[in-house]
Order: C-alpha cells, then structure tokens, then sequence
C-alpha cells in the first residue's frame, strides 16, 4: 500500500529526521519519503503487517499531529 500524509508541525530538518525515525522503525514499512516544504510523508508499507493507523500513531507518539 502507498499513503500520504499531512504532517501540521514538521518545520526543521530535526522534525523530518524524528519523523523518518518513527516512520521507519515499524515493521512493514518499505519506504517513505518525507517532503519539509509540503509537510507531507509519503510511505509504502505492507498492510499484512503494519496498519496506516499504526503509522499514524508512531508519528503522534512524537508529537506531531496528521491529518
């Protein structure tokens, strides 16, 4: 599967790396792509094993806030 996020408080590069971070340790993630200037996260993922909900949350856990 392929998302896209809205991600409201992502400003510097620090907030891009915790997001990758939290993005990428969840098991079933392929790939993502974060976009600074769009505020978006684009991630492909293996539904079998990780929800977009589960996504979400790791990156919530952070505090951020999706959209």
């Amino acid at each position: 599967m392929k998302s896209t996020l809205k991600i409201c408080d992502m400003i510097t590069s620090k907030d891009v790396t915790r997001i990758k971070n939290a993005i990428s340790t969840n098991e079933g993630v392929i790939a993502c792509g974060i976009h600074k200037a769009k505020k978006e996260a684009e991630i492909v993922y293996d539904n079998n094993f990780i929800s977009i909900e589960e996504i979400i949350e790791s990156i919530e856990n952070e505090g951020y806030m999706v959209i």
